[in-house]
């Protein structure tokens, strides 16, 4: 398999991923100080800033996944969500065992927009986004059985998001120590 390259990234992709990134990160950060109030008192100022973060983040991911159904010359939503095509499912794992490859021989993983890579974004936006929609339903109806599913649901999905965010920034960290302008192509920064 070879590497599928670099693709541009629009102006818009960026300042919604910049936005999405800084949501997630306020989300997970928040989440650990924040304390659930007792039965008929108020919640504390964090627990609020949460719930507010937390439906901005809803709009924030549903403005990304209209984006790139609306966008071109970018990823396109069929490699983000490859699973229901035997094919685009075919050329993940074979992307995947070339990278595999690539380690094998002692060189770095390929940087570029290949099939897993689309794939492990899409992942990526696919838990923000139940993150956001069971926190909203947690929201909405806080004594419903419900949202008692959907703060239950909300709660392992993070412990998914707080791994990916790890992965995804400590692979890019390494992609540009190895030489990669990977930082520039989605954030604007010089190489």
């Amino acid at each position: 398999m070879q590497p599928a390259g670099h693709l541009r990234r629009s102006q818009m992709t960026r300042v919604i991923h910049l936005v999405l990134l800084l949501a997630v990160i306020h989300q997970l950060l928040g989440s650990e100080v924040m304390q659930r109030p007792f039965p008929g008192d108020p919640p504390g100022w964090a627990l609020l800033l949460h719930e507010y973060v937390g439906l901005g983040s809803l709009a924030v991911v549903g403005l990304f996944w209209l984006w790139t159904l609306l966008r071109r010359r970018e990823t396109r939503l069929s490699r983000l969500v490859p699973w229901l095509s035997i094919a685009r499912t075919r050329d993940v794992f074979a992307d995947l065992a070339w990278q595999l490859n690539r380690l094998a021989h002692l060189r770095p993983p390929a940087d570029d927009d290949g099939a897993l890579a689309s794939a492990v974004h899409g992942l990526g936006l696919l838990a923000v986004t139940a993150m956001a929609v069971t926190g909203t339903v947690t929201w909405c109806d806080h004594g419903a059985l419900a949202a008692h599913y959907a703060l239950d649901l909300h709660k392992l999905i993070a412990n998914l998001v707080w791994a990916y965010l790890i992965g995804h920034a400590g692979l890019a960290v390494l992609h540009h120590l190895f030489g990669s302008d990977i930082f520039s192509r989605m954030f604007w920064t010089r190489r």
